[in-house]
């Protein structure tokens, strides 16, 4: 919950992220391991987001005898992995700039928040990339990585980050990545799944209408290419009353995806502030999902603990 706040407070710091050392670092791994191979790929996935886990873990394990500690870390992990606040600020402020109608501004912003080739794009088009983006980053960015905290604690933040943006950076279709990037893409699937679900359920509960977020998230998440983006931006579609998907450009390469809400009206420029509020609020109810879930596990083993046993640090 502190880190949670101090990202809401603070957002992301401005030198020196953890995440983006990690990316220096995984950029030089990626030099070093390159093959045209999926193996290469997995050695390379394995060695990143595995020495981040373990770096974790023995972090914790220094720490665990102090509470005080412990919670400090915990804090401070939690506030480097998440990017709600940075994330809506992004958008807010391409947002701000189609509200004044000054469209180089909004396409200079943008590759700032999605991969998109921006030059092409129209004011809605923009719109409708920012409102994608923020619906998957809720995900990406602060539910998932709470999801896992509670399951796993600070190996648990930094192993979501680490995959996460392993599959940012080398997780793509490009000739070059076809198969060296298919084990951070896969892994990244398989590490969002929880959280995906859970922002997409929050976001029909969260949303000003959640019977049409139920309605296009029942009837479209599964037409979208990716596991995890499909739930979550059919959910936010269903929620805002628009229309998401379609047709959009990746690096010079065409994609032409299904459309989520089909019946609902096209994007606009005021809905970036819409979709920014509605991803603020998923993250708090996820927030108090992930931590309460938490404590009623702590209570639920140590309900259990047999009688006699140590009842501070425990056994295991």
């Amino acid at each position: 919950m502190l880190g949670f706040l101090g990202d809401l407070v603070l957002g992301d710091p401005r030198r020196g992220h953890p995440v983006a050392a990690f990316g220096r670092a995984a950029t030089a791994a990626e030099r070093l391991l390159w093959r045209d191979h999926r193996g290469a790929g997995a050695l390379y996935t394995a060695l990143c987001a595995g020495g981040t886990v373990a770096a974790a873990a023995g972090l914790s394990r220094a720490v665990r005898r102090s509470p005080a500690a412990s919670a400090a870390l915990t804090a401070a992990v939690t506030w480097t992995v998440l990017g709600g606040t940075s994330l809506g600020r992004e958008a807010r402020a391409i947002g701000a700039a189609l509200d004044s109608g000054d469209l180089a501004r909004a396409r200079e912003r943008l590759p700032g928040l999605c991969g998109r080739d921006p030059q092409s794009l129209d004011a809605p088009q923009l719109a409708r990339a920012v409102v994608e983006s923020v619906a998957e980053n809720t995900s990406d960015a602060v539910v998932g990585a709470l999801v896992w905290g509670a399951v796993a604690g600070v190996p648990g933040l930094a192993g979501f980050r680490a995959v996460n943006t392993l599959d940012a950076m080398a997780g793509h279709t490009s000739p070059r990545l076809r198969r060296f990037g298919w084990a951070p893409a896969r892994l990244d699937d398989v590490a969002g799944f929880p959280g995906a679900r859970l922002t997409a359920a929050l976001a029909v509960l969260a949303g000003p209408d959640p019977r049409g977020a139920l309605r296009v998230l029942r009837s479209d998440a599964r037409r979208h290419p990716s596991p995890n983006a499909g739930p979550v931006e059919a959910a936010f579609a269903g929620a805002l009353g628009v229309r998401l998907g379609g047709t959009l450009a990746y690096g010079g390469r065409v994609e032409h995806r299904p459309v989520l809400g089909a019946g609902n009206r096209p994007v606009e420029p005021g809905d970036i502030e819409r979709a920014v509020r509605l991803s603020r609020r998923v993250s708090a109810l996820a927030l108090a999902v992930c931590a309460g879930g938490r404590l009623l596990y702590g209570a639920f083993r140590g309900g259990r603990r047999p009688a006699g046993a140590p009842g501070g640090e425990g056994r295991g």
